[in-house]
């Protein structure tokens, strides 16, 4: 253990964070070959909005910082309301260990971190989406006891 704690994201954190989501959720899309590069940053703007009409005060929206030693070292956006309903399940819509900080087995410790979180409000589930080429993170949370509740998949007939 390396001493990891969340706590909650400053306001010039969390709008430096924003920034970046959107910008990342686009480039992922775009990757997955769900938007065009035209439009993605748009639409990733307007998703963002949607989810979060009030910015950082958004109702039932978690917005931590993780730390280790007085050092930032992630982020994770958590909502307390599943998006499509689902009873008695959170969300995690965003995690990340930062650039540097990768490869000393934080991403685990934040996942469970926010697990930790998640139960302390009263869910007993949290879910989340990963594309599919995020190799890596589909093994994180495989191997944190992740399952596969629904699969999209697709073949390219050009």
């Amino acid at each position: 253990m390396t001493g990891l704690t969340l706590r909650p994201m400053t306001l010039a954190e969390f709008d430096a964070w924003q920034d970046e989501t959107i910008r990342a959720y686009a480039d992922e899309q775009v990757t997955a070959g769900t938007w065009s590069a035209a439009e993605a940053l748009e639409r990733s703007r307007r998703t963002n909005a949607e989810l979060l009409p009030r910015g950082s005060d958004t109702p039932r929206m978690l917005f931590l910082r993780a730390v280790v030693a007085g050092t930032p070292v992630g982020r994770v956006w958590i909502g307390l309301d599943h998006p499509r309903g689902t009873a008695d399940c959170a969300y995690l819509f965003d995690i990340e260990v930062l650039d540097e900080h990768r490869g000393r087995g934080l991403g685990r410790e934040l996942l469970r971190a926010a697990e930790e979180v998640v139960r302390q409000r009263g869910a007993a589930a949290l879910e989340l989406n990963v594309f599919g080429a995020n190799t890596r993170a589909v093994h994180l949370y495989r191997s944190a006891g992740y399952t596969v509740t629904t699969q999209q998949m697709r073949r390219i007939l050009t």
